[in-house]
């Protein structure tokens, strides 16, 4: 894997809400495989993380089945063959209410790669990497990684919500690091969203994302470089975009005819026929002209992407260069249109610590070695298109602490 002229080792960090997959398996998975195949064969990796995010989509029991061959077409496809190792964590145990987080991770490693190790959080010790395993059902009893649900109390308004962590650690060319799955809450209601700025929902998730980020750096073991990647859940700072996209509108109020409480706003245009602008439900988000979210990728909008500022010493992202990566029509023929259900925002990220941002490669050649992008532009991937970031691991890299790790390696 790799040229000559790009030494390191290539790696591939790929987060993907699959939940829309698992409710129409015969077109969407095939359309995804296909994109995500694509992708790898590009970057050609030597260590590849895919993680997702609502895996087996939203009623796990009916799609136990086409789980089963995601899986397997995943680890056994053609496109995949030169991975001669892979681990596979899933959280199946979707009776345990308290447990369940529908996190998948998925690890591949090329064959080329030598001396890879991962992290065992109940011996303290690396261990060697071989063969395929899969790991499923109860994941609290795998002490090859750590797995947290969010307390109910941190989301009160929905009650059986599978939020929460997987993290898991690797030794990779002497190079120690965490990689951490994450799915975030989201924003229950448009018109709740709407009120504040911030609003309520990010300081929820602003919450939830230091809890893990305290979690991965606390006493227990050594501090390693992380990625943290997942679905976070980030909307655009509603308040400002609605006033920015709306700018000379006037207001109407809805209200119940038996509650009074508001359930519409609608934004007509002062003058020009009083043209409808945005319609705000609690779960619809109108605007009349989608072109502004496609526009230069949407890069107009990212001054409303405020989410990640208040983490801006702990958690490093490259430059985004990619549109909105949520919602997505479902519909099969619609690769690239939204749906009116939320306002597009950039949902799915791949962030990393200050450390682990030294350790990718800067190419000193003409060559683009390090790519943040989303997968699948023109093509129906459910209503999340999935981010990836593949980038190089410089030769010695980890060096200074390679005898760290080298010493406690079983």
């Amino acid at each position: 894997a790799g040229k000559a002229a790009s030494p390191g080792t290539a790696v591939l960090l790929v987060t993907a809400n699959v939940g829309s997959l698992f409710d129409d398996p015969e077109t969407l998975q095939k359309n995804w495989l296909r994109e995500f195949y694509q992708v790898v064969h590009t970057h050609k990796p030597h260590f590849m993380a895919l993680h997702c995010q609502e895996f087996g989509g939203k009623n796990y029991e009916a799609s136990m089945s086409h789980v089963d061959k995601f899986v397997k077409e995943l680890l056994s496809s053609d496109a995949m063959k030169e991975y001669s190792r892979a681990r596979v964590y899933l959280d199946e145990n979707f009776r345990s209410q308290e447990h369940f987080t529908a996190l998948g991770s998925f690890y591949f490693l090329h064959e080329s790669l030598k001396n890879i190790y991962q992290f065992d959080f109940k011996a303290k010790k690396y261990k060697k990497v071989t063969g395929k395993e899969i790991y499923s059902d109860t994941l609290e009893s795998t002490p090859m990684l750590e797995k947290e649900k969010f307390p109910q109390d941190y989301f009160p308004e929905c009650k059986w919500s599978r939020k929460g962590f997987i993290r898991t650690r690797w030794c990779v060319a002497d190079c120690a690091f965490d990689l951490v799955n994450i799915h975030l809450f989201h924003d229950a209601s448009n018109l709740v969203a709407w009120e504040t700025s911030p609003s309520v929902y990010s300081g929820i998730r602003h919450k939830a994302l230091g809890y893990v980020l305290d979690r991965i750096i606390d006493q227990r073991f050594e501090k390693v470089s992380y990625f943290v990647f997942g679905d976070f859940n980030f909307r655009l700072d509603s308040k400002s975009v609605v006033e920015t996209l709306c700018t000379k509108a006037t207001v109407q109020t809805v209200r119940a005819a038996d509650t009074n409480e508001v359930v519409k706003l609608v934004f007509r245009e002062s003058d020009n026929d009083r043209k409808v602008m945005l319609q705000l439900e609690k779960k619809l988000f109108d605007y009349f002209n989608q072109e502004v979210f496609h526009d230069n990728n949407g890069t107009a909008l990212l001054e409303f992407d405020k989410e990640l500022s208040v983490f801006k010493d702990r958690l490093y992202e490259l430059d985004i260069s990619f549109p909105p990566s949520y919602p997505y029509s479902e519909e099969s023929g619609q690769g690239q249109r939204y749906m009116n259900t939320r306002c597009p925002a950039w949902c799915d990220r791949v962030l990393m610590s200050p450390s682990a941002r030294e350790l990718i490669l800067k190419s000193e050649s003409e060559e683009k070695v390090v790519t943040y992008d989303h997968i699948g532009p023109n093509v129906c991937m459910g209503d999340h298109k999935p981010v990836f970031l593949a980038f190089r691991i410089a030769p010695g890299a980890g060096k200074p602490h390679a005898h760290v790790h080298k010493c406690c390696v079983v």
